[in-house]
This record gives C-alpha cells, structure tokens and sequence, in this order.
C-alpha cells in the first residue's frame, strides 16, 4: 500500500510588492508543489492561498510560473511560444512582435526564434520559456528553477539579466 506524502505542512509567506525571494531547501521538500499551488495549478488541501487580497482558486492573468523544465508547444516556433500569451490579450499584432523579441534579444534567443523545441537545446527552450512569461508583465513572477539547464556561465549571465529587467 503507498504511503501519504505531505509536501507541505504549517506553511506561512508573506511576499512584499517589489520583493524578490528565493526558497531554498532541499530536494523533494516541496518547494515546486508551493510555487504550483501559488500559481493556481495546483490545489491545497487546507489553508489558503492569498495574492493582491483574492483567494488563489485557479491560474490568473496577474501572475506567471516558468516550468523546470521548459514548457513549449512543440507545434510553435520559439518566437511563437513566446508570443503566444500575449496573444491571449487585447494587444495589436506588430506592438506583440516587438515585445517579444526586444525580450528574446535581452536573454539571447533571436538567432534562433524560428526553430520548434525540438531543434532547440534545452537552454535555448528554456530562454524562449523565460522570455514568454516576462513579456506578458505580470505582477508576479514565479520560477521553479529556471536556470538547472544553463550552464555555469549562461546561468549567471541569466540571473544577472532578469535582474536588471526586474
């Protein structure tokens, strides 16, 4: 018979407006099961889940989550999947387009924008996912390790980066 696994127990956070926090702890603790719930896409069993005074009850438009690993329509170029959110907003064709790839040149992915995922590595997937979530400017952005398929030094070009764009 399988036992229960409690991912999450007696949790409290509080995030402040312009507040970049990070969770570390150790594998399998529950740390993405916490951003999933946070997001929405993801129920709690007890408890709630507060964002801008709304009990979180689904996905909203307010906030993103960036996937580990990266989360693409294999049917899409990189461009495509990056545009797609905006997509989903009353926002013209040509103003899409230019936000997506001044995001796209910001962590280095145009030269390969026209390339489905899986012509990409995993790194350029992931720049292409990174570059979605942030052009649809959301208030809060959530990452569950956006950076584990970078290498050393693209990762902390990357860290750097989102940095100066938050």
């Amino acid at each position: 018979m399988p036992r229960e696994v409690v991912a999450l127990d007696t949790v409290s956070l509080s995030v402040q407006l312009e507040e970049f926090l990070v969770i570390i702890r150790s594998s399998g603790c529950g740390k993405s099961t916490c951003l999933m719930m946070m997001a929405g896409l993801e129920m709690h069993t007890s408890g709630s889940i507060i964002y801008n005074g709304t009990a979180v009850i689904g996905p909203g438009a307010d906030h993103s989550l960036i996937f580990h690993p990266p989360s693409l329509y294999p049917w899409l170029s990189a461009l495509d999947n990056s545009v797609f959110g905006l997509m989903q907003q009353d926002i013209g064709r040509k103003e899409r387009w230019q936000h997506v790839e001044q995001f796209l040149r910001q962590i280095g992915s145009c030269d390969f924008d026209h390339k489905h995922p899986h012509d990409l590595s995993g790194e350029m997937q992931q720049r292409a996912t990174i570059a979605r979530a942030l052009c649809l400017g959301t208030d809060a952005l959530l990452m569950d390790q956006p950076f584990a398929v970078l290498d050393v030094q693209t990762h902390f070009q990357k860290q750097s980066c989102l940095l100066d764009i938050w």
